[in-house]
């Protein structure tokens, strides 16, 4: 017999009992998935999006700092940030 077969596994009592490991066993199995698709976006885009988080990251601070002269830099990057998602 294999792990469950037999067993009516909508039972209230079992439900109550094993639960909470069920939940964490598919958690941790969503978490591993998880884990995997995000290397593999890490090694096909990453350096992509290394430009994109610097660039999000001037943006940020150039809008912080303020005044007219930020007016200008502000649209330089974005301008650039347009040609890196055009990539």
């Amino acid at each position: 017999m294999t792990h469950g077969e037999g067993r009516n596994w909508g039972d209230d009592e079992e439900r109550g009992r094993y639960g909470p490991w069920v939940w964490s066993a598919y958690r941790a199995y969503n978490e591993l998935l998880r884990e995997k698709v995000k290397k593999r976006f890490e090694a096909r885009e990453g350096p992509w999006m290394e430009k994109v988080a610097d660039l999000l990251v001037e943006i940020v601070d150039a809008r912080w700092q303020g005044g007219r002269q930020k007016e200008k830099e502000l649209e330089q990057l974005f301008h650039k940030l347009d040609a890196l998602l055009e990539e």
